[in-house]
C-alpha cells in the first residue's frame, strides 16, 4: 500500500500481493442508513468520475497522438485480457477492455481500524458486498480525516492505498492508470485476480474470497507464463515475501494471545511495544542472514507499527493451499474448478474453512 503515512512507492511494489483490498465502493448500489451520506456521497462522486474517465482500449492503442509506451502497454494487456476467457474461463465481458486515466497513483485509499488491544476490525457493512474490515475513500484526504477520527476515539489506524478494485461485475471495470506502473506481467496478474472476484463472490468471508482470487492470479500467471513458452517465474522474491508475511502472522498470533491476558494498562502497552520491536528484530536478522541485505521491506517495518496495519496480512493467501488441493481434484479444469468453489461458499462458514484446510493438507 501506499506511502503518504509509512513507505514508499518501492516498498508498494514489494508489499502489494498482499495488501491489495477488494470493493471499497459497494454500498453506491444501496444506501446503508446507518452510515453518513456525505460517505456514500464521496463514494458515489468517485465512481461516477471512474465511470466517465472511461474509453475503449482499441481507441486508444488505435490513436498515433497517444502515448508510445502507453499504448505498447495496453496491447499487451488485451492479450492476457484474452487469455483470461479463452483459457482461464473468467468472464468474457468488457471489463479490462477499457482504459481510465484517473490523474493520480492510487484509485481509493482504505482506512482500517482496531481497538488499542485487539486485533479485531472495526467491520463496515454494505448492502452488497457485505460486511468488510475497512472504510474506502476517493481522496486521500478524506481517509485521512476517517483515520484522525478514529484516533480521537483511542483505536489503533492504518491508510492503505490501493491500485485497483472491482465493482463484481457491476459496471465494467476498466485497466486504470494506476494499474501500470509495475510491468506487464503484474498487469496480467491483476486483471486474472480482479475477474476471478467476478467470477465468485461469496460474502462477509474477505479470506475465501481474497484466497480464491489469489489462486486464480498465480495459477493463472503460471499458465500465461507457460503459453508464451517463458521459463516458470523466479521463487526467490517469492519465498521472501512468504517468510515475511510468516513474519508478520506470527507477530499477530502472539499478540492475540498477549490481548487475552488480564493485565493493567501501560504493562499491556508496555508488552505491545515489545512484540514490534521483535518483529523488526526478527526481521533484520532474515533480511541480513538469508535475503543478503534485500532492503525491500525496510520502510514498512520501520515505520508506524500497530494492529490495524497487521490486519490485511493473511486475506490474500490463508486458503490458498486448500484452493490449490481443489483445482489438483479436478484435474485443473477450470469450469469443474469453479462450480465446486462455487459450492464451497454455500456452504456455513465453519464448514467451509474446515473443508478448505482437509483440500490444503
Amino acid at each position: 500500500m501506499h506511502r503518504f503515512l509509512v513507505f514508499g512507492r518501492s516498498s508498494l511494489a514489494a508489499l502489494d500481493p498482499f495488501l491489495r483490498v477488494l470493493v471499497p465502493l459497494a454500498a453506491i448500489f444501496l444506501l446503508n442508513g446507518c452510515s453518513s451520506l456525505s460517505y456514500y456521497g464521496q463514494l458515489a462522486q468517485g465512481q461516477w468520475q471512474l465511470l466517465q474517465a472511461r474509453e475503449p482500449v482499441a481507441a486508444v492503442i488505435a490513436d498515433p497522438a497517444r502515448d508510445a509506451r502507453l499504448r505498447a502497454q495496453l496491447r499487451k494487456s488485451q492479450a492476457a485480457r484474452s487469455f483470461a476467457s479463452e483459457h482461464l474461463h473468467l468472464p468474457d465481458n468488457q471489463s479490462y477492455r477499457l482504459y481510465a486515466d484517473i490523474g493520480r497513483p492510487l484509485v481509493v485509499w482504505n482506512v482500517f481500524a482496531t481497538p488499542e488491544f485487539s486485533l479485531a476490525p472495526l467491520t463496515h457493512c454494505f448492502p452488497i458486498a457485505g460486511c468488510v474490515a475497512y472504510r474506502g475513500y476517493y481522496s486521500q484526504g478524506g481517509a485521512r480525516g476517517e483515520a484522525a477520527l478514529r484516533k480521537l476515539e483511542g483505536l489503533d489506524v492504518y491508510i492503505g492505498g490501493v491500485e485497483a478494485y472491482s465493482t463484481l461485475g457491476w459496471f465494467d471495470d476498466p485497466i486504470l492508470n494506476t494499474m501500470l506502473g509495475w510491468g506487464d506481467e503484474r498487469l496480467a496478474t491483476l486483471i486474472f485476480h480482479e475477474l476471478a472476484h467476478q467470477r465468485v463472490y461469496v460474502q462477509n468471508d474477505t479470506e475465501f474470497n481474497e484466497s480464491f482470487a489469489t489462486f486464480v492470479e498465480q495459477e493463472g500467471t503460471r499458465q500465461w507464463r507457460a503459453y508464451r513458452g517463458l521459463a516458470p517465474a523466479s521463487v526467490d522474491r517469492t519465498l521472501q515475501r512468504d517468510q515475511f508475511t510468516r513474519l508478520v502472522l506470527d507477530t499477530r498470533e502472539r499478540l492475540g494471545k498477549l490481548y487475552a491476558q488480564a493485565l493493567p494498562t501501560e504493562a499491556m502497552r508496555a508488552a505491545k511495544a515489545a512484540e514490534f520491536e521483535r518483529l523488526r528484530r526478527h526481521y533484520r536478522q532474515l533480511r541480513d542472514e538469508q535475503w543478503q541485505g534485500d532492503k525491500r521491506f525496510d520502510a514498512w517495518v520501520n515505520g508506524p507499527l500497530n494492529n490495524a496495519k497487521l490486519l490485511p496480512f493473511g486475506l490474500y493467501d490463508q486458503w490458498v493451499p486448500g484452493f490449490a488441493g481443489l483445482f489438483r481434484q479436478v484435474g485443473g479444469d477450470w469450469p469443474k474448478f469453479y462450480a465446486e468453489v462455487e459450492k464451497l461458499g454455500r456452504l456455513p462458514m465453519a464448514e467451509r474453512k474446515a473443508l478448505l484446510g482437509r483440500l490444503g493438507e
